[in-house]
């Protein structure tokens, strides 16, 4: 057993959040049933109030979900030198608690995968991955053409089309949050494990599932971190940082984290929805009203994901593309 005061271990662990002062409500996860047509108004309220909410009805099979997570849980049972080689991720690949190039950590072993069908996969996934991202890209499309209804944009495809065109860059992840055996004295201790730290998603839209363990949180506008509630027959999806933008910041692009519980372990899959690396992303003019300034620069895709990759995930990548207004 390693002790617990080997600074290796340390960077694994967060301390306690300052105690909030002012009394808090905990407010409720949007719920959406895209089986009604009125989901139409509580899917803008939600990406403008939280930039996060739950799905429900969401017409992917569970058979296609069970598929896919018992060969995920195949693959990360397997013995270290079976991943391995899949790896190391370049960006695409096997990775074990390193996460990106600038030296975050994360108690996490993951696999990522490029969506597209020239992409290399460990054996036994590339059918079930695709049958999976191709349910799930369709529901996010649903997603997407509803909101652009509601907001009374022309074309229905306007964030769409983004994901359905054949250079999408869109990408898969499935992430294994390992036990830790030591976690119980530090969680007296009120700190927390970190399994994959604070940041936002840069893409348009993140489609997430995972099984029974909790771990994932939120932040909320008064800086205290929410946990959701797990759900293994929902799927949760985030508003990225290019919808925010593409939205001239009506939508937010909420920053997330997971804390691993340390005695269970946690096993997720999500899709991000990215558009083609040539693509021009700006607020869509459509929707800006009369004299209403751009809070962002113009850039592309490809652009914006070569910056974040110099980033620490909790960077506001955003940041450099903002346009500074005077007061």
């Amino acid at each position: 057993m390693v002790a617990m005061s080997n600074p290796l271990m340390e960077q694994f662990f967060v301390k306690p959040s300052k105690p909030n002062t002012t009394p808090l409500i905990i407010p409720d996860i949007p719920l959406i049933d895209l089986s009604k047509p009125e989901s139409k108004h509580s899917l803008v309220k939600a990406c403008q109030d939280f930039g996060f909410f739950k799905v429900v009805n969401h017409g992917v099979p569970a058979k296609y979900i069970t598929k896919l997570e018992s060969e995920a849980v195949k693959f990360f049972d397997s013995p270290l030198s079976v991943k391995q080689k899949s790896g190391p991720p370049n960006p695409f690949g096997y990775g074990n608690k390193s996460i990106g190039r600038n030296g975050d950590v994360g108690w996490v072993e993951y696999l990522l995968l490029n969506t597209k069908a020239e992409s290399v996969y460990p054996d036994n996934f590339r059918g079930v991955v695709n049958d999976y991202v191709t349910l799930v890209k369709n529901m996010a499309c649903e997603i997407m053409e509803l909101l652009a209804d509601e907001m009374k944009l022309q074309p229905r495809n306007v964030f769409s089309k983004l994901l359905m065109d054949e250079q999408s860059d869109s990408v898969f992840r499935l992430n294994h949050y390992p036990p830790f055996p030591q976690f119980q004295e530090n969680e007296t201790n009120g700190r927390k494990l970190v399994g994959f730290g604070e940041h936002t998603d840069p893409q348009i839209i993140s489609v997430l599932r995972s099984n029974n363990s909790s771990g994932l949180e939120i932040l909320l506008r008064d800086g205290s971190w929410m946990s959701v509630p797990p759900d293994s027959e929902s799927f949760f999806v985030n508003v990225g940082d290019s919808l925010q933008v593409m939205t001239n910041g009506r939508f937010k692009s909420v920053k997330h984290r997971v804390v691993a519980n340390g005695t269970k372990s946690r096993l997720s899959m999500i899709y991000f929805g990215g558009p083609p690396l040539s693509e021009k992303i700006a607020p869509l003019p459509s929707l800006m009203e009369e004299e209403e300034d751009s809070l962002y620069k113009e850039f592309t895709w490809f652009e914006y994901k070569k910056s974040a990759y110099k980033t620490r995930l909790s960077d506001n990548r955003l940041g450099m593309f903002e346009k500074i207004t005077a007061s």
